[in-house]
């Protein structure tokens, strides 16, 4: 997902694609997710192989040595922010840096600590766009951070939704989960249900400049439509929320390449 957002935010940035910067951000932000991804595994190892659901990643399971995948992953982080760097510019190198940094020394140790690493884990998760929207050469301008914004609300009901469905595989791993704390799920199925509100209402930012016009309205008001529906769902009946979780885990899945590529699409064809 970090790589489509960043493919998606470079193009949301104009219809002018210059090849080699987009085959170095392609490739930049691959190895630099792939690295993160590769360190967040050895981080959490021992917590992956308690989690049903986790148990079976190559370091929990032991089919790679936690040295192995530390250096793997230190390797391909390095590897995208260089790529970056030479390949496109230095704030797009920086933020990658930033991304794979704060994933690892913040998000990654405040699971284990405070119900509020969602939050915090968010930040890394919304840099991605940002780095497309910079390498396009648009800078940091409103737009890149009303895509930062779009991707930091997304993740918090799409995060909930999988946190009450696997509460106990995350109590099994030591995490501090809302949902460890929230008995009746209703704090967390209100949470999503309000950070699904405000990405609906950040959705509609674009449209404040004069690039973008009636498409990306209606796919934001249809898009939203299909959001707000399961999670009103996931926070007012109680008596379903295990089942009412998961139509707004897929409702995410299905919002955002969809927002994202109607917002590409209003910049580059209509």
């Amino acid at each position: 997902m970090s790589v489509l957002t960043a493919v998606l935010g470079y193009f949301a940035a104009g219809p002018h694609v210059e090849q080699s910067v987009f085959w170095s951000l392609l490739i930049g932000t691959s190895l630099a997710a792939g690295g993160a991804g590769a360190l967040n595994q050895w981080a959490e190892r021992d917590a992956d192989a308690k989690m049903r659901r986790t148990a079976d990643r190559p370091v929990a399971a032991g089919r790679v040595s936690p040295w192995a995948a530390m250096a793997y992953g230190l390797a391909l982080s390095l590897g995208g922010v260089l790529c970056l760097a030479v390949g496109v510019n230095l704030i797009a190198s920086m933020l990658a840096a930033a991304t794979v940094l704060l994933y690892i020394l913040a998000y990654t140790p405040m699971k284990r600590l405070t119900p509020w690493s969602t939050e915090v884990g968010a930040i890394p998760g919304a840099i991605p766009p940002l780095i497309g929207w910079v390498a396009a050469g648009a800078g940091f301008s409103a737009m890149g951070w009303v895509l930062f914004a779009v991707l930091f609300a997304w993740q918090i009901p799409h995060f909930m939704a999988i946190c009450w469905n696997c509460r106990e595989d995350y109590r099994e791993g030591g995490f501090k989960m809302l949902s460890l704390v929230d008995a009746d799920g209703s704090r967390t199925a209100r949470k999503a249900f309000i950070w699904s509100v405000l990405l609906v209402g950040i959705s509609f930012l674009p449209l404040m400049e004069p690039e973008f016009n009636w498409f990306l309205g209606a796919a934001a008001a249809v898009l939203g439509v299909y959001l707000l529906r399961p999670a009103w769902q996931f926070w007012r009946v109680a008596r379903q929320r295990e089942a009412s979780a998961r139509p707004l885990f897929f409702a995410t899945i299905v919002y955002l390449p969809l927002y994202l590529s109607a917002l590409v699409i209003d910049r580059f064809f209509l």
